[in-house]
């Protein structure tokens, strides 16, 4: 049960947009900027980084949305999701990627654990000043979504069809349509 009144009809983030419309604009463009706009790392790529850090969060809901969204739009599907979750030194990733998720896993611990050496990996391994950047963002930003949705204790559907829905609206109408009546 939500510590606020919400709609438990309507679950995760998007409650909380309806609730608060006034703050669903700002956090619905930030989601859609990060993972939807223009930028060098593919939509899917930039998912997969959300759900890993809601992941090592413990948030069920985003975990469980963003590792839909990018199942929906990466090869590997929610195998390959799963196997990021569980080890993503051992996935089937590129090296550039892995060392963008060893960064991001550094953020979610504190802002001030990504070190020299996270960046000089990534650097290595072909990763541009603007990936490190957006995977950077990408985390400190899901630490704060993840906050606010579990902070308010919103409810997480158990069934993953629910999450394979949410994805398919997601990626074909973007962040906006969250908070929009379904």
């Amino acid at each position: 049960m939500a510590h606020i009144e919400l709609d438990e009809n309507v679950p995760g983030l998007p409650s909380l947009l309806r609730f608060r419309p006034e703050t669903a604009g700002p956090l619905s463009a930030l989601a859609d900027a990060l993972l939807r706009g223009p930028g060098p790392l593919d939509r899917g790529e930039r998912e997969l980084i959300a759900a890993y850090v809601s992941e090592l969060n413990g948030c069920r809901f985003c975990a469980s949305s963003h590792g839909a969204c990018a199942a929906a739009q990466l090869p590997g599907g929610m195998t390959l999701v799963r196997q990021i979750h569980a080890d993503p030194e051992a996935a089937p990733v590129s090296a550039k990627l892995k060392a963008l998720l060893a960064i991001a896993a550094a953020v979610q611990r504190g802002g001030r654990e990504v070190g020299d050496a996270h960046i000089a990996a990534a650097r290595e391994a072909g990763a541009t000043d603007v990936e490190i950047h957006d995977a950077v963002l990408i985390a400190a930003a899901f630490c704060m979504y993840n906050r606010y949705v579990d902070g308010l204790a919103t409810s997480a559907p158990e069934d993953p069809a629910a999450y394979a829905r949410m994805a398919e609206r997601l990626v074909a109408h973007g962040y906006g349509s969250a908070a929009a009546p379904r």
